[in-house]
């Protein structure tokens, strides 16, 4: 993540006029022109960065879906997955996608199919109200790193809370509360995200690391996925 250039102030030397940061920087990619304009060289190795990510987003969320498809509406699938838990425990040594799709739907095979369905829709609302925002508004969310602190802090201490309290028992408000704060938190992040992409704010992502954007998406709709099952969804059939 680097910061937006701006130019400096350029001084005379003995009388002499250096050639101006815009005359030395002409024609260089990531130059930025006055202030949040683009280069044309900046605007479409921006835009290749962007259709590299999200094309591979699209592959590991498909990827992702039919897991969960899977485990979700295969009865004997999901039935084996209740009695051997073990495997999406251990699946911590298979690629990131699998990995991320078999915990998940370890925990997707103890809800009902409506639940599911339910969640992936909301998300997917979510997703696409976030971006939409993310490349229309004027407000720069890369400058809020203070306010997604705090809120991972909240989280920290209602996981401590939650801590204390569910081996006494199941308390559902508590839950409520913590799953809610966690579909906040990650619908914050993926808008954050989603500006470093663009590159048009106070802080920017670096076009050399899509793999890292792609990821950080990645986490964030499967995250908020996880927090809003938890709120939303209805115990396994």
């Amino acid at each position: 993540m680097t910061q937006k250039k701006v130019a400096p102030t350029v001084q005379t030397v003995e009388g002499n006029m250096p050639p101006s940061y815009e005359e030395a920087n002409a024609g260089c990619p990531g130059y930025y022109y006055g202030e949040g304009t683009f280069s044309w060289d900046d605007m479409y190795i921006r835009r290749v960065f962007i259709r590299k990510v999200y094309s591979i987003l699209m592959l590991q969320l498909f990827s992702t879906v039919a897991v969960i498809t899977l485990f979700t509406f295969c009865a004997p699938v999901r039935i084996y997955i209740q009695t051997h838990p073990v495997l999406y425990s251990m699946s911590n040594l298979l690629f990131l996608v699998t990995y991320i799709s078999l915990a998940c739907c370890g925990d997707l095979s103890f809800y009902n199919t409506k639940s599911v369905v339910l969640c992936i829709g909301i998300t997917a609302t979510v997703c696409l109200c976030v971006t939409i925002f993310s490349f229309q508004s004027k407000i720069d969310i890369t400058s809020f790193q203070g306010l997604l602190f705090i809120l991972c802090m909240v989280m920290f201490f209602c996981a401590i809370v939650m801590g204390f309290v569910v081996p006494f028992g199941y308390v559902p408000w508590v839950h409520a509360v913590y799953a809610s704060i966690g579909a906040v938190v990650f619908t914050m992040f993926l808008a954050f995200d989603t500006q470093l992409l663009m590159g048009n704010k106070q802080y920017a992502m670096s076009p050399e690391e899509y793999i890292f954007a792609t990821l950080s998406l990645y986490l964030d709709i499967v995250n908020l996925f996880t927090f809003l099952l938890q709120l939303f969804g209805n115990g396994s059939e």
